[in-house]
């Protein structure tokens, strides 16, 4: 819709917008789960912000899909701060904004991380992208068992095949004392799944979680979350090498891509507001913070301002609630992983050729 320039565009019942249906924030139900067990948003608050981003600069409706007798106050000011609800209810011209430039921070860089090293184990020209494929896929039989000691074991992927590499690609099995224990507590099978971590020290442990089952042709980005007794998390290692989810039937597999790619993953989107302000959103799909740049003079292309390339703007981050002063030519601002930014943008020179218009 935001291509075709629909969002808000006259329809059979007035406007027209994306219906991206409700937001899992607060404390909620698994799907089909409606009295429990009851469980927290697993979103962290930059996922959680980032969505309801989205949602506001494409004016869905925001319907709320946590439970109102359990808001926290942390979920009440995401969902009714005042500038996303404005943005929602009252902005124009909302568009995707394809302009944008990223790079990655010199801070992540040289940050360490055992899960960024997981899912990307970067070589000079190309990853290795920890991911999930259709058990038909011939190449997912590349894992094998790792006995460090009786207390570490690893699950590592084509390690007799990559001598030469220091690190191999490698899962944690779970301590089989605790999935035991939670077998015992919650009724389940323990003697032949496993948990596996992304480390030895970080307990968040692998995901499979489809909307649907992949074909052998597809390939989706392996995720984790915090350890739970669940269908999703539990695999187990064939015989032919392969890891597999029984639940899901989809199956772990290693692909190499362009080690660049993932600097690919920002999105914008822009609108203008009713009061003349203009609104910019930056999101960071990438697994590591990302400095993302826009030209003023192409968001006044985009919404056809005259005169905002030579504009001077003050403009505001909402999320932080933070006045950054004045700019010119060029908005950067450093974004989290997964999360998302929103400025307000007031330009004096705008509004004065607006004034000398009229």
């Amino acid at each position: 819709m935001s291509s075709a320039g629909l969002i808000g565009a006259s329809s059979w019942s007035g406007k027209s917008w994306p219906d991206l249906d409700m937001l899992p924030l607060g404390w909620l139900t698994d799907p089909g789960s409606n009295y429990g067990p009851h469980r927290s948003s697993r979103l962290s608050l930059n996922e959680q912000r980032t969505q309801m981003t989205l949602w506001g600069f494409s004016k869905s409706p925001l319907m709320f899909g946590g439970d109102l007798r359990k808001l926290d106050d942390r979920t009440y000011r995401l969902i009714t701060n005042p500038t996303v609800l404005e943005i929602n209810s009252f902005s124009s011209k909302n568009m995707e904004f394809p302009f944008v430039t990223a790079s990655t921070t010199m801070e992540e860089k040289s940050r360490p991380s055992p899960l960024r090293a997981l899912l990307t184990d970067v070589t000079d020209s190309e990853m290795d992208v920890l991911g999930l494929t259709s058990c038909r896929d011939p190449q997912t039989n590349g894992w094998s068992l790792n006995v460090i000691d009786e207390d570490l074991e690893r699950i590592c992927w084509k390690m007799e095949r990559n001598r030469s590499k220091e690190k191999p690609l490698c899962l944690y099995k779970r301590n089989a004392r605790s999935i035991y224990d939670e077998a015992i507590n919650f009724g389940g099978p323990h003697q032949s799944v496993l948990q596996l971590l992304a480390s030895a020290s970080m307990h968040i442990c692998l995901d499979a979680t489809p909307k649907r089952r992949l074909t052998a042709q597809e390939f989706k980005r392996a995720t984790f979350s915090r350890c739970r007794w669940e269908t999703n998390q539990m695999w187990e290692l064939h015989g032919n090498g392969s890891l597999v989810n029984s639940h899901s039937r989809q199956c772990a597999i290693v692909r190499k891509i362009n080690a660049n790619a993932g600097q690919g993953g920002v999105r914008s989107w822009v609108a203008t507001g009713r009061r003349g302000e203009i609104y910019l959103a930056f999101f960071n799909l990438n697994q590591g913070r990302m400095k993302i740049s826009a030209q003023i003079s192409d968001i006044g292309e985009a919404l056809h301002i005259d005169g905002l390339g030579s504009a001077t703007c003050k403009y505001k981050e909402v999320w932080s609630n933070r006045n950054l002063g004045s700019v010119a030519q060029v908005i950067s601002y450093t974004v989290e992983a997964h999360g998302a930014s929103i400025f307000v943008l007031n330009c004096s020179q705008v509004r004065e050729n607006e004034k000398l218009h009229a």
